[in-house]
């Protein structure tokens, strides 16, 4: 009742309110007008190699600016493939309620500027999960409503996004909701989400796997080997239900053309996983490496040196392009982060947050100009 009274006696107060309509003016009359970002002239990538990529980090940006100076990067560094991430969790927050306003933004940018978008679908939304569970948390009986999810996806972007990714690294628990991995039960996944996308579009590409390389031991509750994984895929019926297979590649500590090996986790493990498709009888089916590179934190215990770093990134690129021809991209984690992490993955990045580039960017630049091969030359 007292609040009640003090506010009754201000509201007879007139000067009180002649001085709150003159600021809520003044602070009109100097902010700042909004920034006006329009697409611009549509764009084509110029590159010696048309299978470079990176994998952008655009879910979290925000200002369209930014998003915009993301892409015109990309392209000019001479990348005409990116892969990013849209959480299903982000655009249905509710069964059967889309929205796709920012998921409309970065793809609108992207293909203006010539690229090519590789959609990574995943993050279950909680209406779609139990309580207090992780967001890689998905119970069987809720795999058709990703499947709708899928399905509503494919038909919004049919003729802009031909290519998605079915989960991210379902081989370790972390991505898995916490459980012990199962591949048997992606498999299931992965056939209602392929039965969804086309029929949503029939052209569309669906990428398989994205399976983290990992040594993990048999029964290690963490994980499981990828290579064992995917023969438990193709065990389980996989091989009639995805078009190509995503893979993670990265070097690590080693140079690219360190060989490959069970026990090792190098750039070209993605060999060995290439030979369990042959031998399956998928070897007409391309792979597209959706993650990959090298780090060059300062104190990382898996992190190379800045020049090695830049080396071994060229070198990957030539080996895509020269020596595997069932390889069809390969994006590189990670082009820039929205805000810095202020971990060992900032130093996967080729472009700080503030956008200013980094040698690799430049190097990297400079090899899909021909630059560096013309140096080269006698």
């Amino acid at each position: 009742m007292k609040s009640l009274q003090t506010l009754t006696k201000l509201a007879k107060q007139p000067f009180l309110w002649r001085g709150l309509i003159a600021f809520i003016l003044l602070w009109w009359a100097i902010k700042p007008a909004p920034i006006l970002v329009t697409l611009g002239p549509p764009q084509k990538v110029v590159t010696i190699n048309p299978k470079m990529g990176v994998h952008t980090r655009l879910t979290d940006e925000v200002e369209e600016w930014k998003i915009k100076r993301t892409l015109q990067m990309v392209r000019e560094m001479g990348a005409p493939w990116i892969v990013e991430y849209f959480p299903w969790a982000y655009h249905e927050p509710r069964k059967g309620f889309f929205n796709w306003d920012h998921a409309d933004m970065v793809v609108e940018h992207a293909l203006n500027q010539g690229l090519t978008v590789i959609a990574r679908l995943g993050f279950v939304p909680q209406w779609a999960r139990p309580k207090e569970s992780a967001f890689s948390y998905l119970d069987e009986k809720n795999f058709e409503d990703f499947g709708d999810f899928v399905y509503a996806f494919v038909d919004h972007f049919r003729g802009k996004i031909n290519y998605i990714i079915i989960w991210n690294e379902p081989n370790i628990s972390l991505e898995w909701g916490y459980r012990p991995v199962d591949p048997e039960a992606y498999t299931r996944l992965l056939k209602i989400a392929y039965r969804r996308a086309r029929e949503a579009d029939p052209e569309i590409k669906v990428l398989a796997g994205a399976l983290a390389p990992t040594l993990a031991p048999p029964g290690d509750p963490w994980g499981m080997n990828d290579l064992e994984y995917l023969r438990r895929m193709y065990q389980a019926g996989a091989k009639d239900h995805f078009d190509i297979l995503a893979v993670h590649s990265y070097g690590w500590t080693f140079p690219p053309d360190d060989p490959p090996a069970p026990d090792k986790i190098n750039f070209r493990r993605v060999e060995l996983l290439r030979q369990i498709m042959v031998e399956n009888g998928d070897a007409h089916k391309p792979i597209i490496i959706t993650e990959g590179g090298w780090n060059d934190h300062p104190r990382w215990s898996k992190a190379v040196r800045p020049a090695q770093r830049i080396h071994y990134t060229i070198r990957a690129y030539e080996i895509a392009l020269k020596e595997w021809e069932w390889c069809l991209a390969l994006c590189i984690w990670a082009f820039r982060y929205p805000w810095a992490t202020h971990t060992y993955q900032d130093y996967f990045t080729f472009v700080a947050v503030d956008f200013t580039p980094k040698p690799i960017y430049f190097e990297v630049q400079r090899y899909a100009r021909g630059e560096l091969a013309e140096e080269k030359s006698p």
